[in-house]
């Protein structure tokens, strides 16, 4: 086989996988769980034929596609931002199906504050602490519907005791207040308000969700997050 062609087949066999995601997931658990040591890329030994070492670089290729496609399917679209941990909204709107709206000495509610009108919204985070707390991120996020621009935050605890920021990625606007090192949150209940413009119309806001993450001042973690979809 001459050299030359070696390009085009590794492109046809890239182009002729098809990875089965499920059987990747299954795999990722499995490994999380602890089940075994990962496997080994076995390599074809330096006198290999050229045929082997075609073989051996397709089936690479293919790998590196399947981990490819397991990694775009498990950032869920969030883009490049500093908190990864909060997960893609499911077909319920819930944040990965999975979060809970109360923890430990935390609860949380989104929704839309009802002097919303038909150009301009703002989306309410109400979170409710027992006890004080050392750390804390509120990340909301407001699907990219039509006509979706940012046009200003606020929230009830002091300003300077938080770094405040209003990104972009593929699918949301991402509202994030994040406590300052040093600075504490008192027991009690408190309001983080995101606001922005939207094309005109009642604007569904089954897509946004909160996520928020704490450290009791006792040094035990606590997340909540609630959607703001009417299946809530």
């Amino acid at each position: 086989m001459r050299d030359e062609e070696l390009p085009r087949r590794l492109r046809d066999a890239a182009g002729a996988h098809r990875p089965d995601r499920e059987r990747m997931l299954a795999r990722v658990e499995r490994g999380m769980a602890g089940a075994g040591p990962p496997a080994r890329v076995v390599r074809p030994p330096r006198t290999a034929t050229p045929w082997l070492r075609v073989a051996a670089a397709t089936a690479a290729v293919c790998g590196v596609l399947a981990a490819g496609t397991f990694a775009v399917t498990s950032a869920g679209g969030e883009g490049a931002h500093e908190d990864r941990g909060a997960a893609p909204p499911s077909a319920t709107g819930t944040p990965g199906g999975t979060l809970r709206t109360e923890d430990g000495p935390l609860r949380t509610d989104g929704a839309v504050d009802p002097h919303s009108n038909a150009y301009w919204a703002q989306s309410n985070v109400t979170l409710r602490a027992t006890e004080p707390l050392a750390s804390l991120t509120v990340e909301l996020r407001i699907a990219l519907t039509g006509g979706v621009t940012s046009t200003g935050s606020w929230r009830s605890l002091p300003e300077g005791d938080f770094t405040v920021s209003a990104t972009e990625d593929s699918s949301f606007l991402i509202y994030r207040w994040r406590l300052k090192p040093g600075r504490s949150v008192p027991a009690g209940t408190h309001t983080f308000a995101g606001q922005y413009n939207h094309a005109e119309g009642e604007r569904d806001p089954a897509g946004d969700y909160v996520t928020v993450r704490a450290v009791r001042a006792s040094g035990r973690p606590a997340s909540v997050g609630d959607s703001f979809g009417p299946d809530r």
